[in-house]
C-alpha cells in the first residue's frame, strides 16, 4: 500500500513526518508523492497563525478529494488544539502524543472500518522517542532534541498544543546523530519546539548536549535551529566561541523592538539585554549571520512603538527577519487585548518590515563578498551547483558538483538571492 504525507509548520514537523515515513518503510508500506493517488494520506498540521489553521483545513480536504477509499489521517497541533474537531472523511485523528504508534492505529482502522480520535488530557513529562536513520530529499538532516514549551508568551497557544518541556535521552541524542554522520549526513540541525531548554527535566542542560555533540567524528556543521536570547548562556557561547564546527548562523527571535511591546508579550527580556548578548556573540564570531522572527501589528503597537522596532532591528543588523502579522490564537491573553490593530495596518507594517530584512540581507551578503566559504551541494541544474555556506549564504557557482558534496569557493558578486562563488580554490 501506498502512503503520502503533507507536512505543514516547523522543522520539529518535518522531522517527524520524516520518522513516521520510516515507521511505515518499516512495515513493507510504500511511500508516494502526496500529489498521486495513495492508499493512505497522512496531514501534519500546524496551528501557530489563523493562516495556518486554514492551509491545515486546506490540504485535509485536498486530501479527502484525492481517492475514493483511502484512509485519511489529520495529525499534529492543529488537531491538537481542536479536540473536538469533526470533518467528514477524515479517518483518524491524532493529537501530539502517540505518532509513534501511527501505523498500529492506521492497521486498526483499515481492519475495522471504524473511526479513531486519539487524544489525551495531558501530553505527559515524558519525551516520545522518536529516531531517523536518513532524510529523505536532503543534504543536512534534522534532529529532534525536544518538546514542549513553558513560556507561555500571551499570542502563543503552543504551550497548549505541544505540553511540558521534555528532553530526549542525551546518549540517544548522541547516537542518532552519529548513525547519521554514518548515513551520509555531515550536516546536523537540533531541532524542537524550546530547543534551549534543552536537559532542564533531566538535570542537565543545552551546554552540556552541545559539548557532547561537536566531538563526534565526521560531524561537520552543526545547525541550532532557533534558540531564545535568554539562553545563549555564558557556557553555551565558550562552545560556539571554541568549537568550528557549529556554524556561524544563529536564528534568535526577537518579535518586537519595543520594551512595552515585549513586555506585554511575556517576553524574558529588553532591548538592552538582547544588544547587549547581541555584542557579545559578535565579539567571539565577527561574521555570524543572525536572523530573526518578528510579530507586527501586536494589540497596542503604535506607529512609533513599530518604528522602534525598525530601528532596533536595523541597529541589530539582522540577516534576514521572518516576518509575522499578530494572529489573535483562541485562549491566549493577547486575543482578549482590547487595543487589536486593524488588518490594514499590520499589512502596510509587514510590508515595510520584509522591505528592511531585504536590505539588510543584501548587505549582510555584501559584506561577505570577497571571502572563501565552503558550500554545501544541494542541487546542480543546466551546470550550475546551488548550496549554502555554514552562515547559510545560498551560493550558485558555474560548475557541477555531487549533492553532499563540500566546495571551498570565493564569492566574487550578488545576483540576490544568491552569492556567486567562483572556481573552487580547494576541494574537501
Amino acid at each position: 500500500m501506498k502512503v503520502g504525507i503533507y507536512t505543514l509548520g516547523c522543522k520539529v514537523n518535518t522531522y517527524e513526518s520524516e520518522y513516521v515515513m520510516s515507521l511505515f518503510q518499516k512495515r513493507g508500506y510504500t511511500i508516494g508523492n502526496f500529489d498521486e493517488p495513495c492508499d493512505i494520506y497522512i496531514i501534519n498540521t500546524c496551528t501557530v497563525t489563523n493562516q495556518s489553521d486554514s492551509k491545515s483545513r486546506k490540504i485535509i480536504h485536498q486530501a479527502i478529494r484525492k481517492k475514493k477509499d483511502a484512509c485519511i489521517v489529520a495529525m499534529g497541533c492543529f488537531v491538537e488544539a481542536n479536540k473536538n474537531i469533526t470533518i467528514d472523511g477524515v479517518d483518524i485523528f491524532i493529537g501530539n502524543k502517540d505518532k509513534s504508534k501511527i501505523v498500529d492505529l492506521v492497521e486498526e482502522f483499515l481492519q475495522n472500518k471504524k473511526k479513531i480520535t486519539d487524544f489525551y488530557e495531558d501530553l505527559g513529562t515524558q519525551f516520545e522517542d522518536m529516531e531517523i536513520e536518513t532524510f529523505a530529499g536532503r543534504t543536512r538532516a534534522f534532529v529532534k532534541i525536544q518538546d514542549g514549551c513553558e513560556n507561555f508568551c500571551s499570542y502563543c497557544i503552543i504551550p497548549h498544543v505541544r505540553g511540558k518541556c521534555r528532553s530526549k535521552d542525551k546518549e540517544k541524542v548522541l547516537q542518532e546523530i552519529t548513525s547519521l554522520v554514518k548515513n551520509g549526513y555531515s550536516e546536523i540541525v537540533l531541532t524542537g519546539i524550546h530547543t534551549g531548554n534543552y536537559g532542564r527535566d533531566l538535570g542537565i542542560d543545552f551546554a552540556t548536549l552541545l559539548h557532547d555533540i561537536v566531538k563526534i567524528k565526521g560531524l561537520v556543521r552543526l545547525r541550532i535551529s532557533s534558540i531564545e536570547i535568554t539562553e545563549l548562556t555564558e557556557e553555551v557561547l565558550k562552545i560556539i566561541q571554541k568549537y568550528p564546527v557549529i556554524v556561524d548562523h544563529l536564528h534568535i527571535p526577537l518579535q518586537a523592538g519595543s520594551d512595552f511591546i515585549l513586555k506585554r508579550m511575556n517576553r524574558k527580556y529588553d532591548r538592552k539585554y538582547f544588544l547587549e548578548k547581541i555584542e557579545a556573540i559578535r565579539k567571539i564570531r565577527p561574521d555570524i549571520s543572525i536572523s530573526t522572527d518578528v510579530i507586527v501589528g501586536f494589540p497596542g503597537e503604535t506607529e512609533e512603538m513599530f518604528q522602534d522596532t525598525l530601528d532596533f532591528c536595523k541597529e541589530i543588523a539582522f540577516s534576514k527577519i521572518h516576518v509575522f502579522p499578530y494572529s489573535p490564537r483562541q485562549n491566549t491573553p493577547a486575543s482578549k487585548f482590547p487595543d487589536q490593530v486593524d488588518p490594514l495596518v499590520k499589512k502596510e507594517r509587514s510590508k515595510r518590515l520584509i522591505e528592511l530584512s531585504t536590505e539588510l540581507e543584501k548587505a549582510y551578503m555584501q559584506k561577505m563578498l570577497g571571502k572563501e566559504v565552503e558550500v554545501l551541494i544541494e542541487t546542480t541544474k543546466d551546470g550550475i551547483s546551488y548550496g549554502h555556506t555554514g552562515n547559510y549564504l545560498y551560493v550558485k557557482i558555474c560548475q557541477e558538483y555531487s549533492n553532499k558534496q563540500y566546495v571551498k569557493v570565493q564569492l566574487t558578486a550578488l545576483d540576490y538571492p544568491y552569492c556567486v562563488g567562483r572556481e573552487p580554490v580547494k576541494e574537501r
